[in-house]
Order: structure tokens, then C-alpha cells, then sequence
């Protein structure tokens, strides 16, 4: 936890790192992010570099001190080059579409589930079992890839689901007769 805060977050070239109290904002090539930081810790922007500090070395302190750091190089590392979670339908007859804005998948349910593309992301469905899910925002991706994967997780016995492309499934043995 500790040793992630003190490591210094590089500013490539076109980005700019702003903070008005506990609102820091980062504006790159892709786009503009805004979060809220814990008002303990305090970032210092100097030249290209981002550096950040605490009060004390409690507990507390320690974990706010590394996930503010890690926050805010999410950030610079979205609006930079941005962050893809990529999806994939394992099933007979389990297919996604995209119908203008929306995501409409077809996995083994009476109805098909739609989804509406957050106005942040970018859907793309290169074949009818592929998805991939981008944006500047990690949480966002995450948390949109997610709930996608979330209408039908993978199953064990036959895999059959939505999962992450590199995600790894791990099978169960069925039923052995006598």
C-alpha cells in the first residue's frame, strides 16, 4: 500500500493534471476525467511529474495514499490510451448485436437483453460472439463490462456464458453413471 503512493505518475506529453480542492482533473488527448481525492492526502504537480504525500503513517493513511496515486494514474492512463475489456459468448445459438446505440444479446433466454451504450464508452461487436467494451474511464469499462457479463455468467459443467476473453473457466465433471 505504502510503496505505490510514493512512486512519481510521468505526464506524457499533452496531458494536463489540474486539482481545486479535492477535485482533480485530467485532460488528455482522448478526453477530460474528474474525481474526488481523499482531502488527507495532498498531490503536488511539478513539471511533468505528480507526486503525492501524507499526513502520518497509519493504516488509513497508508491505503488512502496508494489508491489516490493509483486513481489518478488510471486517469492519465485513460485519457492517454484508454482501457478495452473484451467479451465473448460461448453457447449454441448465443449471439450479440448492436442496433444502433444499443447491445442486444441473445443468450438463451424467452426475450433478448438490451442494453443502452453509456454515453462514455464505446461498444464495437466485430462478430456475433465477440464484444468489446472501451472507454477513457476504467471504472466505467469495468463496471459496464460487468454487468454485461453478468446476464449469464459461465457455467461449470459446459462453459457455456459470457466471459472475458482471457478469463478461465474451470470445469466440473458431470454426472458419472455406475
Amino acid at each position: 500500500m505504502s510503496r505505490i503512493g510514493y512512486k512519481v505518475i510521468e505526464l506524457p506529453a499533452g496531458v494536463e493534471v489540474s486539482q481545486a480542492g479535492e477535485v482533480v482533473t485530467v485532460k488528455g488527448p482522448k478526453g477530460t476525467l474528474t474525481r474526488n481525492i481523499a482531502s488527507d492526502i495532498t498531490m503536488t504537480v511539478e513539471g511533468n511529474e505528480v507526486k503525492f504525500t501524507r499526513p502520518s503513517d497509519d493504516y488509513k493513511m497508508k491505503a488512502l495514499h496508494g489508491t489516490t496515486r493509483a486513481n489518478v494514474n488510471n486517469m492519465v492512463e485513460g485519457v492517454t490510451k484508454g482501457f478495452t475489456k473484451n467479451l465473448q459468448l460461448v453457447g449454441v445459438g448465443y449471439r450479440a448485436q448492436l442496433q444502433g446505440k444499443k447491445l442486444v444479446l441473445s443468450v438463451g433466454y424467452s426475450h433478448p437483453v438490451e442494453f443502452e451504450t453509456p454515453e462514455n464508452l464505446t461498444i464495437e461487436v466485430p462478430d456475433n460472439t465477440h464484444i468489446n467494451i472501451s472507454g477513457i474511464g476504467k471504472q466505467a469499462v469495468g463496471d459496464f463490462a460487468a454487468e454485461v457479463r453478468a446476464v449469464r455468467s459461465p457455467e461449470p459443467y459446459k462453459g457455456k456464458g459470457i466471459r472475458y476473453v482471457d478469463e478461465y473457466v474451470r470445469r466440473k465433471e458431470g454426472k458419472t453413471g455406475k
